[in-house]
Parts: structure tokens; sequence; C-alpha cells
């Protein structure tokens, strides 16, 4: 073998490329498939928000954690998990180190892209009854147009009792429909944008069409579907406004290729780092940093609401920390780091035009370090200082993690947010932390196995 140029040794040792896990490390390609199995479980029982944080919490209650008490007393390696309205979690595993010396805050969110049903959403049209909703989220319209529908939520109804609604989920139950044109009828509609290919009106879904048999019934189609919701549930159309009802893929997880290498699933955005940062936050013993590891809810509409990180749940849940301690919350705040555990766009060879090669994240090559988000020039962005991203990088690559770097597409193709901006408000260093996705907001998102793997181990590292 011929001794390498100089040439050749400066660019080794000067240039850097992100290595291929499947050709560096090919002997993760088991254990990644093991503890994947786990996450796909975790996608089909947890197609909400509000059954995300049941199944944490049965994850965590089995590992040893108990409900947080502000007026008790904790040693290091004490478990404990707090729900805020059903809809958001906080775990935490106190740590050796004094809370002035920071904690380890790991935010991932748990609500997906989906339709939600209108207040009033039950209606008959030329026999066919049908339910209006009202998206939530950035979807494209045009997706959810004849794919299997299932219907996920909860009805409080009058006396106080609360009723949950899982339709379409069990092998033998029905599923719902939005209903698109043939193509032999659609010159018109082809003429519309693409975002315009079904529009928000038309996301209709079809939940039957026999009538209640009575000849003096107005609305016997209408009336059928509410007998039978009354019959299963004990509701009535009066109750719809007692409600918050989703409308969800009916698909479940399943491998994806030849070589299984991927999973496709609807709400990998970001249950995928919900699962990972839960699962690391339940295998962590004696931490050095207490960890305070969040699974927020209303991220896709701006994090809003007081289950979402624009309010100060968290903030709150932190200064109870402190004053147990009898520290300043300020002071804790300022020592401690965080990772906003979210996902960003792989880089899709069939549309590169949106995306800048170099500084893109790639499907394979490990948990993505996304420095900035936001649009066009930073707009509404974090970006994290060199000296979070030194730190962060040191974490990572002391514990073997596969990593990378990128940004969400090209300069000015779009843009997008994270609740990294959120908690950087409150006086923490913050980086965005997560899993490059490939149909990120479709109701079928792909995610290489191997990346999800690596940020389970990322999220162990960070909690160490």
């Amino acid at each position: 073998m011929s001794e390498k140029t100089r040439g050749q040794e400066l660019e080794e040792k000067l240039t850097w490329s992100f290595p291929h896990i499947g050709r560096d490390a090919v002997e993760q390609s088991l254990e990644a498939s093991g503890y994947c199995e786990g996450y796909k479980a975790f996608l089909n029982a947890g197609k909400t928000e509000r059954e995300c944080v049941k199944e944490a919490v049965k994850m965590l209650t089995a590992a040893g954690y108990v409900p947080f008490d502000r007026t008790a007393s904790y040693e290091p390696g004490s478990k404990v998990y707090y729900v805020n309205r059903g809809k958001s979690l906080i775990a935490t595993t106190f740590g050796t180190k004094p809370l002035t010396e920071g904690v380890r805050i790991n935010g991932a969110h748990i609500d997906s892209p989906r339709l939600d049903l209108k207040p009033n959403p039950l209606y008959e049209k030329e026999e066919i009854a049908f339910f209006k909703t009202h998206y939530y989220g950035g979807i494209r319209k045009y997706q959810w147009g004849t794919i299997p529908l299932a219907i996920h939520g909860v009805v409080v109804k009058k006396d106080g009792e609360t009723i949950e609604l899982s339709i379409g989920e069990k092998e033998n139950d029905p599923v719902f429909c939005v209903t698109d044109l043939l193509p032999h009828l659609s010159a018109k509609q082809n003429e519309r944008p693409l975002k315009d290919g079904l529009k928000g009106e038309e996301l209709n879904v079809v939940v039957g069409s026999l009538p209640f048999q009575d000849e003096k019934v107005k609305e016997p189609v209408k009336l059928l579907a509410l007998s039978i919701l009354h019959e299963r549930f004990g509701i009535t159309e009066k109750d719809f406004y007692r409600a918050e009802i989703e409308v969800v893929p009916a698909t479940k997880a399943r491998d994806v290729g030849l070589d299984r290498s991927l999973i496709g699933a609807y709400g990998q955005d970001d249950r995928v780092c919900a699962y990972t940062a839960i699962t690391a936050e339940r295998d962590t013993k004696l931490p050095s940093y207490t960890t305070v590891t969040v699974l927020a809810d209303k991220e896709e509409i701006g994090s809003e609401g007081n289950t979402g990180l624009n309010s100060d749940f968290v903030l709150h849940y932190i200064e109870d920390l402190a004053d147990m301690a009898g520290v300043k919350v300020r002071d804790v705040l300022r020592a401690s780091l965080c990772l906003s555990s979210d996902v960003n766009a792989a880089y899709d060879p069939n549309f590169p035009d949106v995306y800048e090669g170099r500084n893109s994240s790639y499907i394979n090559k490990g948990c993505v370090l996304t420095k900035y988000t936001g649009a066009r020039g930073k707009s509404g962005s974090n970006d994290a200082s060199a000296e979070t991203m030194a730190k962060v990088i040191s974490i990572m690559e002391e514990a073997g993690v596969y990593w990378q770097a990128g940004e969400l597409g090209a300069v000015d193709a779009g843009g997008g947010g994270t609740i990294a901006k959120l908690v950087a408000h409150m006086d923490v260093d913050t980086v965005d932390l997560g899993v490059p996705i490939l149909c990120m907001h479709s109701p079928f998102e792909l995610a290489s196995k191997m990346d999800v793997y690596n940020t389970y181990k990322a999220f162990q590292a960070f909690y160490k």
C-alpha cells in the first residue's frame, strides 16, 4: 500500500463528515431493532397526548416512580412524576449534585398534527352522516383523504363522568374516511394549488349511511349514528360541546423496507423523542444532576395553553424543586442545561431542491443536533451558543453516541420552530436534539431504527 501524501494526511486530520451507522457500527442493528419494538408499541397505544401520558405513567410507576409531593423530601435516586391536566407530564430522578449546579431538562412534545372534531360536528347530507373537523397543526390536507381513520378522545358528561372513546384501532372495529373525487370527475379540482387539493371545510369524515327506521324522523342517518354512540358510550349530541375528540390515522406502526431498517407510523413527530426521553429517564438510576423530563402538549400550535411550554407549568415545577432545596430558582435555571427534544427533516433525495445538502440531517447517521430553527433570518429561533453546542457534543462523544447536525431545509425554503426558545426564555442554555424524519407531518412518517436508538443513548448520556 502506498504511503499517504501530505495532502491526504492533512485532509484526514482537518476535514470531517458524519459516518453512516450501518457501515460504522453494524452491530447496533439488533440492539436498535430490539429497542424499537417497545417504541412501536408506544406509538400504537398513544395516538393522542392524553393516551401518551397514560402510557408514560404506566412505564414510570412500573419503574418505581411516585407522584410528586412538594411538601416531601427526596434523596438522590428518588423518582417522581407530575401530570398536568392529563395532557402533559414531568418526570424526575433526583441527582447527587446540589440544585445550584442546575438540572438537566429534556423536553419533548406528545401532540401531533391531526383532525379535531368541531364543537357541533355531526350532520347529515344526502343521506350520509359526517363529522365536521378542524385540522390541528401543520398538515398537508390532501394527504388525509381516502385513508382509514380512527376516532379517539374524551367526553365529560353532564354528571361529571368522563367517557373515553377509541374507535377504529381494534381489528374488528369500523374505521372512518374523508372522501375525495375520482380522477374521472376531478378536472376542475386538478386546477387547484396542491395545498387546496382538499380544503379545510372538505375534511368531513364519513360516519354512517343507514337510516334510523322511523318515517317521521327528519335526519334518520344522523339519528342512527347518534343512537349507536349513545348505546355504546351513553352520550348525546349536546355532549360534543364537553368533549375533546381527535381523528387520527388508523394504521399501526410497521417496519419499512426489505431490511426492516425504518419504522413507519403516525405521530413520530414528536413521540419518537418522547419515548426515547421517557425510557432514558426511567433507566437513569443515580444521576449527578437532577433530571426534569417533560412531555408537553400543544407544540404543534405554538405551545399555547396551560399544558404547553408557553405556560409556566415547568417553571412552577422547578420553583417547587428550588423551594424544597432552599435555593433561588433563578440560580437553578441559570446553571441548567436543556435538550429541546424534537425531530428534524431528514434529507429526501426525491425533493433535493428544498434542502441544502451540506447542512441537512440524514437517516442512519444518528440523532441530529439542530443549532437553530426558525424561518428565513432565524426568526423565532433559539440559536444555541457555541458553549452549549460544545457541551452537548462532548457529552455524546464521550458516550460513543452517533450524532450529526442539520438545519430544517434550505434558508428560504420554509422553516419551523420547537420548544427551545420557550425554555431558553427561562434563562436556560438550550439546544434542539432529536431524530431525522422523512415525510414529517404526514399520516405515515418514517424514522431510522438506528437513529431512534442513538437518540435514546444520547439522552442516557445527558442524564448521567
